[in-house]
């Protein structure tokens, strides 16, 4: 790898470069995984993601938008990235690192040319290392560090397919929703902890003891452990005893007057947001139903979905495809014909449409709907009344003829 040599001055004598002036970029937080995802929210806004992109098939075409099947990244892609995984799981991976760790990276393992095996890398132990004492004018080097089993591995920028999440500030890396939403998530989580914390004492509010005299700090808390075993234990059929001559006046504190579930479902509708989930991905059909469901996703992927996927079949054409193939025209597609389905009555209108408008064949149209192909179903139809465009009136040129010749011939 003549990039690392040139990094650690080891081939390039004239080379003033030293370790010490290698950047460190970005190092990832030490943030707990589980905390962020016990958030109910921000779980169902990384699965929705993340499935969405893992059931999406993936097309190699060519320049004229045919479909290329023997292509050695295609069939890894599509079939096997690596003999742990499926395309479905890798996919999905690689989607819920790149949002829950702001990027996600794969190693492109190669034997000789022949590419063999496509492998996901954690983030938490990838870093970037960038050369930054050159010209500014000049686009600085990088190389990618990883950490593994107690040995460090340096890749070159093309070794790795590299996906960036949120918004970054520099476009080396990305960074994560949870990173920028920290307070926001916070809250979410505070909340349910309240009401995990209010189902755990029996939906019992805070009380005040009234008493007469003074004890010490350790029959306080004696006491205080003791009357909050009462009010938490449903054995006891919510009978508190107190000692004689002290009161127990509880804390009436209601969750409607303080608004809890309002500022609840607001909190959640923004992480929504800002991952580009919808309301009806929380089951949250106030402004909306079932029947709509087909404009819902199409806006889901045209507002969401649309951006992810340009990102990946970029990253794919870039490290996956020679300049000999990308000047064919050669590039990756996923298919987004799966989310854009609605009922059974649009599906047979639309396909009704588009074969009488010869844009499909009958085959395209039953591959559609996952049925076999019929004999001569390969023919592109059209109406037969259907002229050329510099042939428009012709037909009623013809017609006004013939009507002339009968004029005659009846004289």
């Amino acid at each position: 790898m003549g990039i690392i040599n040139k990094f650690f001055n080891k081939e390039n004598e004239n080379s003033n470069i030293k370790l010490s002036e290698i950047n460190n970029f970005f190092k990832r937080k030490n943030l707990s995984v589980t905390n962020d995802l016990s958030e109910v929210t921000y779980f169902i806004c990384m699965k929705v993601l993340s499935e969405s992109l893992g059931k999406l098939s993936i097309h190699l075409k060519d320049g004229d938008g045919k479909k290329i099947t023997d292509h050695e990244a295609l069939k890894l892609l599509a079939i096997r990235p690596n003999c742990f995984m499926c395309p479905s799981t890798f996919k999905t991976l690689l989607e819920f690192n790149r949002n829950h760790f702001g990027n996600a990276y794969a190693y492109l393992n190669y034997k000789g040319a022949k590419l063999v095996d496509i492998l996901p890398l954690r983030p938490e132990n990838m870093k970037i290392l960038i050369d930054d004492t050159r010209d500014i004018r000049i686009n600085s080097s990088y190389i990618y560090q990883y950490f593994q089993s107690g040995k460090i591995y340096y890749f070159k920028p093309e070794e790795i397919l590299h996906f960036k999440g949120g918004i970054g500030r520099d476009g080396l890396v990305g960074k994560s929703v949870r990173e920028t939403l920290a307070s926001t998530i916070g809250s979410a989580k505070e909340s349910q902890r309240y009401l995990d914390n209010l189902y755990k004492n029996g939906l019992t509010a805070n009380a005040i003891i009234k008493y007469v005299g003074d004890f010490n700090k350790d029959k306080k808390e004696k006491l205080v452990k003791e009357i909050a075993e009462f009010a938490s234990n449903d054995s006891h059929e919510r009978i508190i005893p107190i000692p004689l001559g002290m009161d127990l006046v509880p804390l009436d504190l209601k969750l409607t007057d303080s608004q809890f579930y309002e500022l609840k479902k607001y909190n959640s509708l923004q992480i929504a947001a800002a991952f580009g989930a919808k309301p009806n991905h929380l089951n949250d059909y106030e402004k909306s139903s079932y029947a709509n469901s087909e404009m819902q996703n199409l806006t889901y992927y045209v507002d969401t979905l649309l951006y992810i996927l340009t990102h990946y079949e970029e990253e794919f054409n870039y490290k996956l495809l020679t300049d000999e193939e990308r000047s064919k025209g050669y590039h990756f597609e996923f298919n987004i014909a799966t989310i854009l389905r609605g009922d059974l009555k649009t599906q047979a209108e639309s396909l009704n449409r588009l074969t009488s408008g010869s844009i499909y064949t009958i085959n395209e149209a039953r591959n559609y709907l996952g049925m076999p192909k019929i004999e001569n179903g390969d023919v592109i139809m059209v109406n037969g009344s259907y002229v050329d465009l510099h042939n428009i009136g012709k037909a009623y040129e013809n017609r006004s003829k013939g009507g002339k010749k009968n004029d005659k011939s009846s004289e």
